[in-house]
């Protein structure tokens, strides 16, 4: 499977979710995430604080820069809070 096969696999699934039930739930607020290793998933903020919304999150990943160690940076879009854009990667 190469890169484009992973990536489309990923569209439409929720970050974290189990890979057996991976769709969005009813009821449940998301957040597209854009650009980066994780482009095209949906993560779950259902009950994030309005603070840690306007910061964005560090999400691990092994699909990044650093692998297994490494996380993606994504922070809210200030034209669309609802997206939000890779920043980069760190450890």
């Amino acid at each position: 499977m190469d890169e484009r096969d992973s990536e489309q696999l990923l569209r439409g699934r929720v970050y974290g979710a189990d890979h057996d039930d991976p769709g969005p739930r009813p009821n449940r607020d998301y957040r597209e995430l854009v650009g980066g290793p994780l482009d095209g998933l949906l993560l779950d903020v259902t009950g994030w604080a309005a603070d840690t919304l306007a910061a964005g999150a560090d999400l691990p990943t092994h699909l990044g820069r650093y692998g297994g160690a490494g996380a993606s940076r994504y922070e809210p879009r200030p034209t669309d809070p609802r997206r939000w854009d890779w920043a980069g990667d760190s450890r």
